[in-house]
């Protein structure tokens, strides 16, 4: 799933959406209207499909050019199956925090919705966003109750309670290095393995290919972070805490390791990394590098890396793509929580019944899910010695594999992978071998006592430390002094205490030490 660099932290803004959510959240109402339906009962007792709906379902990202293909055959297997249709609806990667959370404030009826544990699941839940779960699973979706193993549905309980479907595919979204292999061979340049070596190889991409930016989307301080103080997760408001002693949380914004990093990216945006333009930037890292803008990304998961390296290959054979792990230098990887891909009821959902159903078949039926993975066998793809095979190229084909987003409701008994992915198995086979738990993705933060305080701070954020974490302020330890003095106006201080209160409060809760 690609979150664009630019973001300056994608756990902040992911918790900030919540803020407006509010107790009188609409409810559920079942049994929503529609034009009488002539349909035998549903196969699944209690479930009343007497009545024709259509369901809204949001998920982030672009719609693939051939979903209305893809709808048609979808509605026709729900019309038959449950008496319904449904709108295939996307919340694009531009300014999707801030459309996120609109749709689940306005009331708007949608009857399924995308979460993420990385994009504020645990907060919107917390809030009454969702609709609970735990009675409409065995009721109106029981194959699908039975089919997520128990210990990913207690993953996905917020206060007790079952809010979202989890994705039952086990990944590894690890960061990583992703670069022009070809380029690099070429010109005789390092492997990027380090910060070192990766500013090595970004110095010879600039060197001898001046009309390409060496790195697209510019500087990832978070990413940064991994490789140099190793935190034991993505933690808001300028926290950190070590991995190895989660417990040791401490202020990073203003320390000595924050204004290295920022000097770091300074140096790099001055050397002409990137564009001095990108935090307007609109396109994405990815195509900026499959197109031939970029020649790196600082960073990206295995399976983007395939789906990057698929695309390139495909428009671009002589091109070639290459990928550095990061935890095959910090010694660890931790796999995605359950939480990391999942599908929520929204309280504002007219369908919860019919939605659960339908969102069952989308998991556990082979033909819906293979229809929404990959597309129409024979048209978008085909099937040969067990590997999916894209007919056409990225640029032809109307439905690419996964191509809808469909990250969720992956089945690991229908997946389809092309043979480059065999890579990638080979890298999550490698990172079983070093994996440790993640203990971050579990807690849930409750930011009631300082709303209006960290909401100020976005604001500080976006307008102070954006452009320092891009190299774009000349005098960079001014630069910082500015945004604490800021921050700590906007009330930084009373956050950032709180904020390690509930954090030690989640460890104890947990047993960590």
């Amino acid at each position: 799933m690609n979150k664009k660099a630019v973001k300056w932290s994608t756990r902040f803004l992911a918790a900030a959406m919540a803020a407006a959510l509010v107790a009188g959240c609409s409810g559920g109402k079942p049994g929503a209207g529609g034009e009488a339906a002539k349909q035998p009962a549903s196969s699944t007792p209690g479930l009343d499909i007497s009545k024709k709906v259509e369901l809204q379902l949001y998920m982030l990202g672009d719609p693939p050019k051939d979903l209305p293909v893809i709808e048609a055959k979808i509605n026709e297997l729900a019309l038959k199956d449950l008496n319904a249709t449904v709108k295939f609806n996307y919340i694009s990667w531009t300014d999707n925090t801030t459309k996120y959370k609109l749709l689940l404030t306005s009331g708007q009826p949608i009857d399924l919705i995308y979460t993420a544990n990385w994009f504020g699941y645990q907060q919107y839940a917390k809030k009454g966003a969702f609709q609970p779960l735990d009675e409409l699973l065995p009721k109106y979706a029981p194959k699908l109750n039975d089919f997520v193993p128990k210990d990913m549905w207690n993953a996905a309980k917020i206060d007790g309670k079952i809010f979202t479907v989890p994705s039952t595919y086990k990944e590894y979204t690890t960061g990583g290095f992703i670069y022009r292999d070809d380029l690099r061979e070429k010109f005789n340049l390092p492997k990027p393995e380090s910060i070192a070596t990766f500013e090595a190889y970004l110095d010879g991409i600039k060197k001898n290919v001046p009309d390409l930016f060496p790195l697209a989307s510019g500087f990832n301080m978070r990413n940064y972070l991994e490789l140099t103080i190793d935190p034991a997760g993505s933690f808001p408001y300028g926290m950190t805490a070590p991995y190895s002693k989660p417990r040791d949380m401490t202020a990073l914004w203003g320390s000595p390791a924050h204004l290295e990093g920022l000097k770091v990216a300074k140096r790099w945006a001055d050397k002409g990394f990137w564009s001095k333009n990108v935090l307007n930037e609109k396109e994405l890292g990815n195509n900026l590098v499959i197109n031939g803008k970029s020649a790196a990304l600082f960073s990206h998961n295995p399976s983007m890396f395939n789906d990057m390296n698929t695309k390139t290959q495909s428009a671009h054979p002589d091109w070639k793509l290459a990928y550095s792990p990061f935890p095959f230098i910090k010694g660890y990887a931790t796999p995605v929580t359950p939480i990391g891909n999942g599908f929520a009821i929204p309280k504002s959902s007219p369908n919860p019944e019919r939605a659960i159903a339908f969102y069952e078949k989308l998991v556990t039926d082979k033909q819906y899910n293979q229809l929404t993975e990959y597309g129409i066998e024979g048209v978008n793809y085909t099937v040969e010695n067990g590997y999916y095979k894209m007919i056409g190229d990225s640029k032809t084909n109307g439905f690419p594999r996964e191509a809808m987003n469909g990250w969720s409701w992956r089945n690991p008994e229908y997946m389809l992978f092309d043979k480059g992915y065999d890579g990638v198995k080979e890298i999550f086979a490698q990172l079983d071998k070093i994996a440790k738990p993640d203990i971050y993705s579990g807690f849930a933060e409750d930011f009631t006592s300082y709303q209006a305080e960290r909401a100020a701070l976005e604001q500080v954020a976006k307008q102070y430390l954006a452009p320092l974490e891009m190299g774009l302020v000349d005098d960079v330890e001014g630069g910082l002094k500015l945004f604490m003095e800021k921050a700590k106006a906007a009330g930084l201080d009373k956050i950032q205490a709180e904020y390690k209160k509930q954090w030690l409060q989640y460890l104890d809760e947990a047993g960590i030490k």
